[in-house]
C-alpha cells in the first residue's frame, strides 16, 4: 500500500458526513407530511486536537506500524510500512485527548488530559528506558514500540496535570503543574539531573526522578538538547545539567553536571521565557524580546570576538540582532539557528539548508527569508510566521493562519513533502488541520493541530 492509500484510509471524513445519513437504520421522513431535515454538520470542539505524523516510520516513532492481517479480503496490510511521504493523521489523538508533543531521537512521547494514573504516552526506541519500561513479560524489555504505549510515573496525585514534555538523544522529561519535573532514560552525563552511576544499565530500568524545584522555585518550562536538559522556573532562571564538552550547559565549564545548575553569564539578570536546544547549542529568549545563546558554535551560531567554537556561558547577542526588531520565538538546529521578529519576519543563521536558495549553505549573520515564501503578498498582507522548529537538519515555520512550512534536509521524508528530495526553500506542508506545534527530531516530525470546523 503506498502511502496516498495509506493517508486516504487514516483521514476521518466523519466531520464531512451529514447527520441525517450516519445511519442507515433510521428511516427518512416523508417530505409529503411533514418538512425536510436540516442537515446539521458536526463541529469540533474548541478543544478538539489531531495529532499528524511522517518521516520514518520502521523506529515505531510515528506510532503508525500496520498490523499484520490476513492475506485474504480487503482488509490486509503490508507489515513492513517504513516511511510516511506525507503528513498521515495518528489514530491515538483520536482515541485520546492529546495536549502536547515531543521528539525524541527515533521516538515520541506525548501528553493526554485524563485524571487517570496514564498520562504521558510513548512510542519507538526504548534502547534505554527513554519512554519507560516496557516488557511481554518481566525481565525482557522491549528495545522498540511499534505504537504509544503508557509510561508509568509514579505521581503523587491523579489530579495532577502534564503541561510541558521535552526529549532529547535518549532521555525524555515530563514537566507537570503541581509535582515538579520527572525525568527517565539515559543519564551517562547527568542529563536527568540525578547522580551519574558508573557502568548503570539502562535497558529495562524503572528509575525515574523527581526534581520537584530549582532554586525554591517552580519550573514552568524544560526543553532537551542531544544529551543535557534545561530548566526555566517561574522568575525566568536557566538551570542546566548534563554534557558539557561543547559548553552547552552553560555553567563556565566543559565539564558534565549531574545536578541542575543556574546557567551563568548575561542571563542572570533577565527573565527568560523560553530556551531552545536540538543539539548542541542553545538560545534563550527574554521576556524583552532579546537573544542569548551559548554551546556549540562551530558555525558561527553563537558569534564571539575571539571566535571560540565552545561558548560555556550565556552571552548577550544584541549586536546579531539589532535591527530585527522585537524577537517572539527561537530554534537552534544541529548546526544553524530561527528566529522569528514580532512582525512575523524569520531570520536564519549558522551552516545547512537554510532556506535561502541553493547557493546559500552558511551565513554568519542572520538573514531574512523572503516573507513570501509563507504566505504574505499583496493579497494576503496579514499572514505572518508566529512559532518557529528546528530538527537536527530540517526546519520549520507556523504562520498565524495554522499553516505550517518546512525546509532543510529531507532525512526519511521528515519534511512531508511527498519526496526524499531536500527543500531549499519554505514550501507549505499537507496538514489537514490548523497547525498548533510541530515537533522534529532526526527523521520524524509531529504536528498538534485543531480541525479547521
Amino acid at each position: 500500500m503506498n502511502a496516498l492509500k495509506v493517508l486516504i484510509r487514516n483521514r476521518n471524513l466523519s466531520c464531512l458526513i451529514p447527520r441525517a445519513y450516519a445511519t442507515t437504520k433510521k428511516k427518512i421522513p416523508d417530505p409529503k407530511q411533514e418538512e425536510l431535515p436540516i442537515f446539521q454538520y458536526s463541529v469540533s470542539k474548541s478543544s478538539d486536537r489531531r495529532v499528524y505524523v511522517w518521516g520514518l516510520a520502521e523506529t515505531g516513532a510515528l506510532g503508525i506500524h500496520m498490523p499484520r492481517g490476513k492475506k485474504r479480503g480487503k482488509k490486509s496490510y503490508k507489515n513492513s510500512f517504513t516511511l510516511a511521504w506525507y503528513p498521515m493523521r495518528s489514530t491515538f489523538g483520536e482515541r485520546f485527548d492529546v495536549t502536547d508533543i515531543a521528539c525524541g531521537y527515533g521516538f515520541t512521547i506525548s501528553a493526554v488530559k485524563t485524571n487517570e494514573q496514564h498520562k504521558v504516552f510513548g512510542t519507538g526506541i526504548n534502547t534505554d528506558s527513554q519512554i519507560g519500561y516496557h516488557a511481554p513479560r518481566m525481565g525482557h524489555p522491549l528495545e522498540m514500540l511499534l505504537s504509544p504505549a503508557p509510561i508509568y510515573i509514579p505521581y503523587k496525585s491523579l489530579e495532577t496535570n502534564v503541561i510541558g514534555l521535552a526529549a532529547g538523544r535518549a532521555h525524555s522529561v515530563i514537566l507537570t503543574d503541581t509535582e515538579g519535573a520527572y525525568t527517565l532514560g539515559n543519564n551517562g552525563y547527568g542529563q536527568c539531573g540525578r547522580k551519574i552511576v558508573p557502568n548503570e544499565e539502562y535497558k529495562g530500568s524503572m528509575v525515574t526522578y523527581n526534581i520537584r524545584n530549582l532554586g525554591k522555585e517552580k519550573i514552568t518550562s524544560v526543553c532537551c538538547g542531544q544529551d543535557h536538559t534545561l530548566f526555566v522556573t517561574e522568575s525566568g532562571r536557566v538551570f542546566a545539567c548534563g554534557w558539557g564538552a561543547d559548553g552547552q550547559t552553560g555553567l563556565g565549564t566543559y565539564d558534565n553536571q549531574s545536578v541542575p545548575a543556574p546557567v551563568k553569564g548575561d542571563i542572570t539578570s533577565e527573565r527568560i521565557v523560553k530556551v531552545a536546544s536540538t543539539a548542541d547549542c542553545v538560545l534563550a529568549l527574554s521576556e524583552a524580546g532579546e537573544l542569548f545563546g551559548w554551546g556549540n558554535s562551530e558555525y558561527g551560531q553563537v558569534p564571539m570576538a575571539t571566535q571560540q567554537q565552545q561558548v560555556n556561558m550565556s552571552y548577550a547577542l544584541l549586536g546579531l540582532t539589532r535591527g530585527l526588531g522585537r524577537i517572539v520565538d527561537v530554534a537552534s538546529g544541529g548546526s544553524f539557528c530561527l528566529i522569528a521578529n514580532e512582525h512575523g519576519d524569520v531570520f536564519v543563521w549558522g551552516y545547512g539548508l537554510l532556506g535561502l536558495g541553493p547557493s546559500v549553505s552558511h551565513s554568519l549573520k542572520p538573514k531574512q527569508i523572503p516573507p513570501a515564501f509563507f504566505g504574505r503578498n499583496e493579497f494576503n498582507p496579514e499572514c505572518v510566521v508566529e512559532k518557529v522548529a528546528c530538527g537536527i537538519g530540517h526546519l520549520a515555520a507556523i504562520t498565524n493562519n495554522g499553516d505550517l512550512y518546512m525546509w532543510g534536509r529531507n532525512r526519511h521524508g521528515c519534511l512531508g513533502l511527498g519526496s526524499a528530495k531536500d527543500q531549499h526553500f519554505p514550501m507549505k506542508v499537507a496538514v489537514g488541520a490548523h497547525v498548533l506545534k510541530v515537533a522534529c527530531s532526526v527523521d520524524h516530525t509531529i504536528a498538534l493541530s485543531k480541525p479547521f470546523v
